[in-house]
């Protein structure tokens, strides 16, 4: 894979952290000791993508490098490494979809075939509309509530065919529903709700 396939065609003449993202770099970097400071080189990625509408220009690779004491060609590498990182425009909505096993297991085939049904994007695409961006991912670390659709920095939870469109919807009309569980699951209890728990009530209440 070349470098040209991974980075946008067209790319802004600078770049420059703003004001309060100075004073965010200013408290990070000061978390590492002097001549580590290539430590720091993801959440100024992070900095970086916030600020450029959630994607990181190569200008602002070249920033960070100077920045940091690093090769370009390093800074580079973390940001094509991790799927958190956009080195093109994404939608307004970028959605991350969990395709690993226990998603899988848990229907996420059904919700990639919606937001293809629905948008008519594959992964790595995006919308006509320009506001869908869609990346089939690997585990997302949330495999209890699966199968998981990330929005931006969101969770949408044991999502469905027709869950997965009524969130298309919400997002199309800028109305995002509450994040987390659609079906309303805490934590890692099962779909009936609490079961080791409440087995252990009856049974001190047995005792009594």
């Amino acid at each position: 894979m070349s470098i040209q396939s991974i980075i946008a065609h067209e790319q802004p003449d600078n770049f420059a952290f703003t004001a309060e993202n100075e004073e965010k770099i200013a408290t990070i970097l000061a978390k590492y000791p002097e001549g580590r400071q290539a430590s720091a080189v993801m959440p100024l990625l992070d900095l970086a993508q916030r600020q450029h509408q959630n994607w990181i220009p190569m200008k602002a690779i070249e920033h960070i490098a100077n920045r940091l004491d690093m090769a370009e060609i390093r800074v580079l590498e973390v940001a094509s490494f991790y799927t958190m990182y956009n080195l093109k425009p994404v939608g307004k909505w970028f959605l991350q979809a969990c395709t690993t096993t226990p998603c899988m297991l848990r229907g996420a085939d059904d919700m990639v075939r919606c937001i293809k049904d629905k948008l008519d994007i594959s992964s790595g695409q995006t919308s006509e509309c320009g506001h869908f961006t869609m990346l089939e991912v690997e585990c997302l670390g949330a495999c209890v509530n699966a199968p998981i659709l990330q929005v931006n920095d969101d969770f949408y939870e044991d999502l469905d065919y027709q869950s997965t469109a009524e969130l298309i919807e919400a997002l199309a009309a800028d109305t995002p529903p509450p994040i987390g569980s659609v079906i309303g699951r805490q934590g890692s209890e099962a779909e009936s709700g609490a079961t080791t728990l409440a087995k252990e009530k009856k049974t001190a209440k047995a005792g009594k």
